[in-house]
């Protein structure tokens, strides 16, 4: 064989290997890349970007904090993780685990199912009202307009205010509105 000849062969050779190891390489992660694309899909949007210096929004304020486990499991069965990390600002009436907790026995489980998520997301809507205001400036409201297109009350006693008869324990400044935690979950009247 010529010296011209063999350099052609030996870079043929390398090439036919390199492709073929490229097509094993592909062939193996095959199953990685679908089941991360899977993830992707599931968690898209502006609800799943993340800041490092950002002051966190209120579904970030909720899905960190230990008492708000169930309101998080909620929010996600019923797909409103974006609409709550929008601009806003927003007022999101948080009910603590416990406020769940003090439903009627199976009702968390039933709004869970995937049949009742139109319900579940009126409810929730239900917890949420265009604006960005504290406990305090909340005492010259008598009704709120909430996200699912209906009014709920607001009533003052002594230094406690209460929005739809649950009471607001804390409140938490957020990068779009703040968290208002209450002590009840908020019912729309037809609920």
């Amino acid at each position: 064989m010529r010296p011209h000849h063999s350099k052609f062969v030996i870079i043929l050779f390398a090439l036919i290997v390199a492709i073929v190891g490229c097509k094993n390489e592909a062939t193996d992660t095959s199953n990685t890349t679908e089941e991360a694309s899977n993830d992707v899909a599931k968690e898209q949007g502006q609800a799943f970007i993340e800041g490092d210096v950002s002051t966190p929004n209120v579904l970030q304020i909720a899905m960190n904090s230990p008492d708000h486990t169930t309101l998080v499991a909620a929010v996600k069965a019923a797909d409103l993780e974006n609409a709550l990390v929008n601009a806003g600002p927003l007022m999101v009436f948080a009910p603590t685990n416990a406020a769940f907790e003090a439903l009627p026995a199976g009702t968390v489980e039933d709004l869970l199912k995937p049949e009742n998520k139109q319900k579940l997301a009126r409810i929730l809507k239900h917890h949420v009202t265009a604006g960005n205001y504290d406990k305090d400036f909340l005492k010259n409201f008598k009704k709120l307009g909430q996200a699912d297109d209906t009014n709920t009350t607001v009533e003052v006693k002594g230094d406690d205010v209460f929005v739809g008869g649950a009471k607001i324990i804390a409140s938490i400044k957020a990068g779009n509105g703040i968290v208002h935690v209450v002590d009840k979950v908020i019912l729309p009247s037809s609920e």
